[in-house]
């Protein structure tokens, strides 16, 4: 994706603040003999340092893709609002529509994971993460109820090798055009429109 400088996460610290409480995207690998590239959603844990963890049925067909290149990405999304050309412009001539959205792409280095100790690893730190107050049975590889599921599926621990993270939110533009736009978000709430609008806001305080 196109980065402006004044798009950039300001430090590691803002995009991993952002991830933190995203925890769906999508899972990307390079497709097979020239097929196109395979794509998953999927939940996933991130570490908060460097490593991601998720599992995926066995029938997936991102398998045969990992064995051929274990380079992926996983693109996460959110707080997008479209912003149309008279909200940025006093001349409906003029105007020129954009998107507000934040993005991060982890580049990463994938393992598969196959051995039944190490699934129930993968899926323990998920249900901690993803069930903080529990409500799910004993995970294990000799014991519990998900024993005998876990041959269904297989593990991944994604190394992070790379980031690209974007809040596109018209920070290069004047801070009275800005306030305008938070004022058209505010005022039309549609789904998306206040997320867009707190995280413009965030980044007009910090800048």
């Amino acid at each position: 994706m196109l980065i402006h400088p004044w798009d950039a996460a300001r430090d590691g610290s803002e995009w991993r603040s952002w991830l933190r409480t995203r925890d769906f995207g999508q899972l990307a690998a390079n497709g097979v003999d020239g097929a196109p590239p395979v794509v998953v959603p999927t939940h996933f844990l991130f570490d908060g340092a460097g490593e991601i963890l998720l599992h995926l049925a066995r029938p997936n067909p991102i398998w045969a893709a990992l064995e051929a290149n274990p380079a992926v990405v996983v693109s996460v999304h959110d707080d997008y609002a479209y912003i149309p050309s008279t909200w940025r412009s006093d001349s409906p001539d003029n105007g020129v529509p954009t998107s507000y959205y934040a993005s991060v792409q982890l580049t990463c280095a994938a393992r598969v994971v196959d051995d039944k100790e190490g699934k129930a690893e993968i899926l323990r730190r998920q249900l901690a993460h993803h069930q903080p107050d529990g409500g799910h049975g004993v995970v294990a590889a000799d014991e519990g109820p998900y024993r005998k599921m876990l041959s269904a599926i297989r593990g991944l621990r994604l190394e992070v090798v790379g980031v690209r993270a974007k809040f596109k939110y018209d920070d290069h533009r004047p801070v009275e055009f800005r306030e305008r736009i938070a004022a058209g978000l505010a005022e039309r709430d549609l789904p998306g429109d206040a997320g867009a609008r707190a995280q413009q806001l965030r980044r007009m305080a910090a800048s």
